[in-house]
């Protein structure tokens, strides 16, 4: 039997608007046996340099990690008596539906949820002299390695894990390594590897401890696969069956995979009141303490929760309502409010499970697991360290963080009339963003866009006069692109069939016939480019070329979160590991093309800081901020709720800031309204308002027409949207000076600019409790943006911690007390911000809002 079933819904137009929360393997627990005769009661070893593992048999045994500065405070630990590796086999079923993915379990076939400690051995450099460690470079010496077994008495069962049907026991038995090595001075790094199972039952043990139990290890021998012996290679074969109701099915299996743990599992202690942050850019939630975080790249969805947009979305394409967790840019990442921070390494999905106050327990699908766990003294040192690993933003070009960008689509008439219009205004404008440069059609769903990535100069006639005249005013035009392509057979005016050549080059990801897999794509199918092919590089950097000879300065790197899970990719790897890493290398791209770019200009005496290339992008996971020079936050809602509308915007901005993040941004307005008889949701002007006054404290000014523009109030439907988007882009334009600072420290040390009172305020337990409410930019402004429809007045907080007063910028009020809450007027026009009293930032930023005539 196949151990992965993927099932296709992208045609399924009739669904359950309500869909069940899929089953998934439960939190699991058992019993820690130790070996008596080998450990000691209670020892401390030395990892690398910096680090030690405490080891005691006290109340059933547990190990805990500290750092040499300060050994009394545990960064990682296990439960007393529980066991912290277990593993399971179980059959899993994957739905996709256009970008759309739900990973669920179906049968477990095995559980080994009981651990011995056989032995806990310090390898040292003479140690390693004859053995190979399977991914350690340059290792750190003394490496920690606990050895033993994980075991289980399983009830066979022929239905799904809920099925209360007794069944004949049986067992199942494996050998597992745990190594720990350092890898800089703040962390340790962490490998389980686990055999394969062996199904006769183990002796019967006595709780907590054995004097007999037969683990024949023998002495570590040196073998192709290092010091794991070579155990888990493997190789997957793929076929497709077609299901009753039309719908395509994959089934994955080898024996390797049926035979083998497909899961591994290792649990750390938590207490109740540890709060816990992170996991990418979520959308909401801050703290995720009692829940089950999944950890892959999607569509976020429409609605994600709020109602009754969710329910529209589900019942007429599935899933696509999504839910609380889906983001397209996860990361396997968290920290805690007791300064506890674990990131994992590799691509395979993963669970986070939250659910049970005394323990994190963290569910991988794969047979091998790596992460690190990080030592810092306060959330930012976290965050330094985290980034220092992962990699860090590149600095922003001045030009992109200068004015507004101002999102247009219509052709070149249109643009060119307003920016006359802007003009009148005195907007401070950075640059026109023209996502329909490639020109639009038609389609069931509205206008879109023709995915060829070459002007239309039917649209866009004098496309380079245009970009030339706007450059002569200092303003730049920006682009779109993704790595999809659409076949151009209808379309008139095309120089270069991007698919087509794509096709003939054969970079594309091929289904299981060889054939380009065609993914649908709202109402069109589409080609993707298989990023892992050595020719796709080059030939996708030639259009960027292309474009940027027009003149082009930036441009939307969209999409990235679409990967099938059964697609055949030139590397041969697991796509569903490679689905998580696709963003990646969509974005390194991106990012080798500008800077092979900049190189050119390099002493030739033509470069210029206003002249250099950015991009954005909203798909992404742990390494991205390495690759992607700027992320946006997708496509919100045009709402005001909480899951997907304008208070998602800030929860997103906060969790993907505390989790690497640092450069982020969202669609001024939102992005995604719904015209249909029964569900409409339009873009009002106050929430337009609204949205511009908090992005002008976010790292970019941008602007969305939105997918229905027609729908929409925009910033220039009339004299009140023009006059608010001309303000608020001169308030942006004011704290330039201080934005300049914050993308250099995100860029040195991984800080975002927008940034949760956490981060700064760790020991204030009120500000754990904060989601959408307030967030600072970098250490001097505090932002309480209005987030609902009506409101004059918010609740602002003071946070303990604070010496310096907070200066309300329209008042010059003075609020000095910490811990404090104060009600704060705020009519459209003049929100709640604050910056400290005395602050040579605030002060200068108030010099220029009343430079630009704002005060």
């Amino acid at each position: 039997m196949a151990i992965l079933k993927i099932t296709k819904k992208h045609h399924k137009h009739f669904n359950n608007p309500f869909p069940a929360t899929p089953n998934s393997l439960p939190l699991i627990c058992g019993t820690l046996y130790l070996n008596s005769h080998k450990l000691p009661s209670r020892q401390i070893y030395t990892i690398g340099i910096d680090f030690q593992l405490n080891w005691s048999s006290k109340n059933g045994g547990f190990v805990s990690i500290s750092h040499k500065s300060d050994p009394a405070r545990t960064l990682w630990s296990t439960i007393p008596g529980e066991p912290f590796i277990s593993a399971a086999i179980v059959e899993t079923e994957v739905e996709e539906s256009r970008g759309s993915f739900l990973i669920k379990d179906k049968l477990i076939r095995s559980v080994s949820n009981h651990q011995t400690i056989e032995d806990i051995k310090i390898i040292n450099e003479y140690d390693h002299k004859d053995h190979v460690f399977p991914s350690f470079k340059n290792p750190l010496f003394p490496v920690l390695m606990i050895t033993g077994k994980v075991f289980g008495v399983d009830k066979r069962k022929k239905n799904v894990i809920f099925s209360r049907r007794k069944e004949k026991e049986t067992s199942t038995c494996a050998r597992y390594w745990l190594l720990f090595d350092q890898k800089e001075c703040n962390q340790v790094g962490f490998q389980v590897r686990i055999g394969k199972p062996d199904l006769e039952l183990p002796q019967r043990v006595s709780p907590r401890s054995y004097k007999s139990f037969s683990l024949k290890f023998g002495r570590i021998r040196r073998r192709r696969g290092g010091w794991f012996g070579g155990l888990l290679s493997r190789k997957k074969s793929v076929c497709t069956v077609s299901s009753a109701d039309q719908e395509n099915v994959a089934m994955k299996s080898s024996a390797g995979v049926v035979n083998g743990f497909n899961r591994i599992c290792v649990t750390s202690s938590s207490e109740r009141n540890e709060k816990i942050f992170g996991f990418g850019e979520q959308f909401s939630h801050m703290n995720f303490k009692g829940k089950r975080v999944p950890i892959f790249v999607q569509e976020q969805g429409i609605g994600r929760g709020d109602q009754p947009i969710t329910f529209a979305a589900n019942l007429v394409s599935y899933r696509a309502g999504g839910d609380w967790s889906t983001t397209y840019a996860p990361s396997p990442f968290y920290m805690t409010s007791k300064m506890r921070s674990i990131y994992l390494e590799g691509y395979d999905y993963s669970v986070f499970d939250l659910t049970k106050d005394d323990r994190i327990q963290i569910q991988l699908h794969g047979d091998s697991f790596e992460g690190r766990i990080l030592h810092g003294n306060s959330p930012c040192e976290l965050i330094e360290c985290f980034t220092g690993s992962t990699g860090r933003p590149p600095l922003l070009p001045e030009w992109i963080i200068s004015g507004a960008v101002v999102g247009m689509q219509g052709g070149t008439d249109t643009v060119r009339g307003i920016w006359n219009e802007m003009q009148r205004y005195d907007v401070p404008v950075s640059a026109f963003w023209l996502q329909d440069w490639v020109g639009q059609r038609e389609t069931v769903i509205g206008s879109q866009l023709w995915w060829n990535w070459e002007a239309d100069e039917t649209r866009y006639s004098g496309w380079q006069q245009l970009i030339q005249d706007l450059n002569m005013q200092h303003i730049k035009v920006m682009t779109y692109c993704n790595p999809c392509l659409a076949p151009m057979d209808k379309k008139p005016n095309i120089r270069r069939h991007h698919f087509e050549e794509a096709k003939k080059l054969d970079i594309l990801v091929k289904d299981k016939n060889g054939e380009p897999y065609m993914v649908p794509n709202t109402a069109f199918d589409v080609g993707m480019l298989d990023l892992t092919h050595p020719l796709t590089t080059n030939w996708f950097k030639q259009i960027l070329q292309e474009m940027v000879d027009d003149g082009v300065r930036g441009w939307m790197a969209d999409f990235g979160e679409g990967l099938p899970v059964d697609a055949c990719l030139y590397s041969g790897e697991d796509p569903i590991a490679a689905h998580n890493r696709y963003p990646e290398l969509w974005a390194k791209i991106n990012r080798e093309f500008v800077d092979e770019w900049k190189s050119t200009h390099i002493g030739k005496g033509r470069e210029d800081p206003e002249e250099s290339l950015v991009f954005f992008m909203r798909a992404g996971y742990r390494d991205t901020p390495k690759f992607a020079m700027l992320l946006w936050e997708g496509d919100q809602m045009v709402s005001w709720q909480k899951n997907d509308g304008i208070k998602s915007a800030v929860v997103g901005l906060l969790t993907g800031g505390l989790s690497g993040y640092a450069l982020n941004h969202s669609d001024i307005g939102g992005y995604c309204a719904v015209n249909l008889p029964f569900f409409k949701y339009r873009r009002s002007e106050e929430l337009l308002l609204r949205w511009m006054e908090l992005a002008a404290f976010t790292t970019v000014f941008r602007t969305h027409e939105g997918n229905k523009p027609s729908c929409n109030s925009q910033f220039y439907s009339n004299n009140r949207t023009l006059s608010h988007f001309a303000r608020f882009a001169k308030v942006y334009k004011a704290w330039k000076f201080y934005r300049i600072q914050l993308v250099k420290e995100a860029s040195q040390k991984g800080l975002p600019i927008c940034r949760h009172l956490f981060l700064h305020y760790p020991e204030d337990e009120h500000v754990h409790s904060l989601t959408h409410e307030q967030f600072l930019v970098g250490t001097e402004i505090l932002v309480v943006p209005v987030l609902d429809k009506g409101r004059e007045n918010v609740k602002a907080y003071f946070p303990i911690g604070e010496s310096a007063s907070w200066k309300h910028i329209w008042t010059g009020k003075l609020y000095s007390t910490q811990g404090s809450e104060a009600w704060v007027e705020a009519p459209i026009g003049y929100p709640a911000i604050f910056v400290k009293e005395g602050s040579p930032v605030g002060e200068t930023f108030l010099e220029k809002l009343g430079q630009y005539n704002v005060l």
